[in-house]
């Protein structure tokens, strides 16, 4: 059974960092896209930024582009996503998500598991 975990949301003022991590169990990770998607009260989920198979590339929504970064540690099974310079419209959700594609992925029907979210909340 996949199983995807997040883990270090919280409550930050604007201007912030935190850095969220996914720990993978289950499959393969090393062989998959991984991908950060997010969502705010009364808006629908969001795409983030995804990553490819080994960490070589990357992509982001324009609004996060030059504060968030994806990284993965292959080895430990676990994704990263360090978010600098936090924003109050950065408030939200944050779910971790695993694709069966190699290359990286920005549309939710390209994943296929999901972690259960982890809360960030940026104060202004």
């Amino acid at each position: 059974q996949v199983q995807l975990v997040e883990s270090g949301g919280g409550l930050v003022q604007a201007g912030d960092s935190l850095r969220l991590s996914c720990a993978a169990s289950g499959r393969t990770f090393s062989n998959y896209a991984m991908g950060w998607f997010r969502q705010a009260p009364g808006k629908e989920r969001q795409f983030v930024g995804t990553i490819n198979w080994n960490g070589g590339s990357t992509y982001y929504v324009d609004s996060v582009k030059g504060r968030f970064t994806i990284s993965r540690d292959n080895a430990k099974n676990t994704v990263y996503l360090q978010m600098n310079s936090l924003k109050p419209e950065d408030t939200a959700v944050y779910y971790c998500a695993g694709s069966n594609y190699r290359s990286e992925r920005q549309y939710e029907h390209e994943y296929r598991y999901w972690g259960q979210g982890t809360q960030v909340t940026v104060s202004s």
